[in-house]
């Protein structure tokens, strides 16, 4: 845990493609690999090394290196979201809608963020979500994530997307893993991914639950990109999986922390917790799914409450800064999920974690005194305000504030 990473090696291989409120920001792949049905894409060369991310200190230089790296299908694919991605700007619209309450003098000299995740210590509230186009930005895939979270000291998700494969990716490096499933067969062909994973040292597992059908990106249809080969077709076992297959999972692996993945309104989170989900992770897919849902920040207050305690909580989609970390452990979030990695380094020392300037500005030292002092988070702007939101964020697709950056 207290090892540093090489600069390079992290932010290459833990995600330099990042954004705010895009698909990046945790989702996973919907194309076939080995562990689900046979491939149906063609496959993509991988995207030349990045020599000078050493240079780069702000998101949106990333970006655009990232851009300049990656193919324009490929592109288009990572950043795209479904129709006319509406939910991808709400995701953003409710995380900048939210506004500090600070208090001063209160002894911040020390901040620790740290916190544990079903079971797990983890160096800050962030954990790397399962990405199944990995691949896309690193030869590796999600090897290479796998030894980054490791070496930071964070939880990985791992799609059933991802390559190189639930196995490759398990051993890659020990560490805390969630396999996230998307499912493509009978309770049998479910029942043995398991087991496979638990073997390969992946200490949760979960459902992604929010994909019954494939999604309609224009972006990437229009460019010819890897969605615009997908079939209109829905999978037959992902379509019928229900709560009754849940529990009966649940079940069937008792000892097995189980988390669902998608939940996007207080009924459902509930459901989660009676099916025996040990993490109700809330999450809009990036706005990549359904379009015109809320964003995920509107949602995760009444996630909170209707779960109440029996499960922890994970929230992804829109999430790009340490402040949109604080933002969510004031609404009861154990832990924030992003899609690839943003860090940086100075002279070889350890980044600076997320939300540690946040926190210490709003005059709190520890995470758990945060969430528990309920300190004053307020709504900016009326429902005047936020409908002008979704025009102006247009112009800054990547939703990270940079609109006066060169």
């Amino acid at each position: 845990m207290g090892k540093t990473i090489p600069r390079r090696e992290f932010l290459v291989a833990a995600g330099v493609a990042t954004t705010a409120g895009t698909a990046l920001a945790s989702t996973s792949s919907v194309a076939a690999t080995e562990q689900t049905t046979p491939a149906t894409l063609p496959a993509q060369a991988a995207p030349a090394p990045l020599d000078n991310v050493n240079q780069y200190t702000v998101l949106h230089q990333f970006v655009r290196e990232a851009k300049s790296h990656i193919p324009a299908k490929g592109w288009n694919y990572l950043m795209g979201s479904a129709d006319t991605e509406t939910t991808v700007k709400r995701n953003r619209m409710a995380l900048d809608s939210i506004a500090f309450k600070p208090r001063i003098l209160s002894g911040v000299g020390k901040v620790d963020l740290s916190t544990s995740l079903l079971g797990h210590k983890m160096r800050i509230p962030v954990m790397l979500s399962g990405v199944g186009s990995v691949a896309l930005v690193h030869p590796d895939g999600g090897a290479a994530v796998a030894r980054a979270a490791n070496t930071f000291g964070v939880t990985m998700g791992v799609s059933s997307e991802a390559k190189p494969g639930l196995e490759a990716i398990g051993g890659a490096a020990p560490g805390p893993k969630i396999y996230q499933l998307y499912v493509s067969g009978d309770d049998a062909w479910i029942d043995a991914i398991a087991e496979r994973a638990v073997k390969a040292g992946y200490t949760a597992f979960g459902f992604t639950v929010d994909s019954a059908s494939f999604s309609r990106r224009e972006r990437d249809i229009v460019s010819g990109g890897q969605n615009a080969g997908l079939s209109d077709n829905p999978n037959p076992f992902r379509t019928a999986f229900n709560w009754d297959a849940v529990k009966r999972f649940k079940d069937r692996h008792p000892d097995l922390p189980l988390v669902i993945k998608g939940v996007t309104c207080g009924e459902d989170a509930a459901l989660a917790c009676d099916a025996g989900a040990s993490a109700v992770w809330v999450s809009t897919h990036g706005g990549r799914q359904l379009d015109h849902g809320r964003g995920s920040m509107d949602i995760l207050a009444e996630a909170v409450d209707a779960v109440h305690g029996r499960a922890e909580i994970i929230v992804d989609s829109g999430f790009s800064r340490g402040s949109d970390v604080v933002k969510a452990m004031a609404y009861g979030a154990t832990a924030v999920g992003i899609g690839w990695r943003r860090r940086r380094r100075r002279r070889g020392a350890c980044p600076r974690d997320p939300g540690e300037r946040d926190l210490r500005l709003h005059g709190q030292s520890r995470r758990q005194q945060f969430r528990q002092a309920q300190p004053g988070l307020h709504v900016a702007g009326d429902a005047g305000e936020r409908a002008g939101y979704l025009q102006r964020v247009s112009a800054d697709r990547y939703g990270l504030n940079v609109r006066s950056c060169p």
